[in-house]
């Protein structure tokens, strides 16, 4: 669960929300980078499968390629190919 308050989250922009949302329906593999809850910078490959939306912040849950499931703060990714 993020530690981050709702009160921080900045909105994506829908471009880049549409864009998730295409790679969840064909379940296409995306390389992210991303600050997690303890401001740790991570970067991994993982296929999207929904977006949450939780205390006014939305998620985007995806697996690693061990299965892990993840919840990353949508507007805590920096990087995406």
């Amino acid at each position: 669960m993020s530690r981050h308050s709702g009160h921080d989250y900045t909105p994506i922009s829908c471009a880049v929300h549409s864009e998730y949302e295409l790679a969840i329906l064909h379940k296409q593999q995306l390389h992210l980078t991303w600050l997690d809850a303890d401001n740790q910078q991570q970067t991994a490959y993982v296929i999207p499968v929904d977006i949450r939306t939780r205390e006014h912040q939305e998620f985007l849950v995806a697996d690693l390629p061990d299965k892990t499931r993840l919840e990353i703060r949508l507007d805590r990714i920096s990087a995406k190919t």
